[in-house]
């Protein structure tokens, strides 16, 4: 079963995203849990946190389905101790803001050196980062993203990511979410179904499969190996249509969150059946 959705508004609560997503048709949703430009936010009422899990069974989200993001001021990977500090309280905040909502993964962007320390340095901050979140908390799974490898950031290549996994204690609370946009970007083609087939043989060869726990399906306003993160709307950028039509037809997509963060919302309804008619 493929679930298609989009990253969709929390705006007036948590509560009101599922209803959100089903407006759309959407199989799928991300959403923020708190303002996702703010290093805090007020706790989730036992009133909110209610009211998610009433409107996610309502409408028949239920974990595999639901894929948020956490901040973007977080770095778990920062050189200064006293900024890592601030990003690790913030992440572990938002492990279990989804604890509390029974959401069973939070996606996150691994980090950046920032041009302070080397790049195995800052993936080993980020994997003890995840473990001290992972301690903290309870059945939620830490996602990584994949990223394009713009400034100093890091997590553009897979071996990035099979890098954190490994200096990840816990093993069963740790994942991955590739954004076609991002993977297009750092320099692995997905253009063609010959080059999805090259490319996600070699993510299974570096990290594997068994650790995909979701998606963004987002087209690239950019070219392969820009390294700039730039969505398109699905079928209008340098991926055009063949990448999602692989995906969709893949079992090995099956299961998970396959959310939309293209940049035209009022296209999603038709986005999402145009993936669905694929599928």
């Amino acid at each position: 079963m493929k679930y298609f959705g989009a990253h969709v508004s929390a705006a007036g609560g948590v509560g009101k995203a599922p209803e959100r997503a089903h407006q759309i048709g959407a199989g799928a949703f991300g959403l923020f849990t708190k303002n996702q430009r703010q290093w805090h936010a007020p706790a989730l009422s036992q009133a909110a946190v209610d009211e998610f899990r009433a409107e996610c069974e309502r409408f028949g989200y239920a974990n595999g389905q639901i894929l948020p993001h956490d901040s973007y001021l977080i770095n778990l990977g920062h050189p200064e101790e006293a900024e890592l500090s601030k990003s690790r309280e913030a992440f572990t905040d938002e492990m279990a803001r989804c604890q509390q909502l029974g959401i069973d993964r939070l996606n996150f962007h691994p980090g950046a050196t920032l041009g302070g320390i080397s790049v195995d340095e800052c993936l080993a901050r980020i994997a003890e980062s995840i473990n001290i979140a992972l301690e903290a908390t309870e059945g939620v799974t830490a996602v990584i993203e994949n990223t394009a490898g713009q400034g100093s950031g890091v997590g553009n290549r897979f071996e990035h990511l099979a890098q954190i996994i490994d200096g990840v204690e816990d093993k069963s609370r740790v994942g991955v979410c590739l954004d076609t946009c991002h993977t297009f970007a750092a320099g692995y083609d997905l253009s063609t179904a010959a080059a999805c087939e090259a490319t996600f043989a070699e993510f299974e060869r570096v990290v594997g499969f068994r650790w995909l726990r979701g998606m963004h399906l987002n087209d690239a306003l950019r070219p392969e190996g820009s390294h700039v993160d730039r969505h398109a709307s699905l079928g209008e950028g340098f991926l055009g249509w063949e990448c999602f039509r692989y995906i969709a037809r893949d079992a090995r997509f099956d299961g998970m969150p396959l959310i939309l963060e293209t940049p035209d919302e009022s296209r999603w309804p038709s986005e999402i059946a145009a993936l669905k008619e694929l599928a």
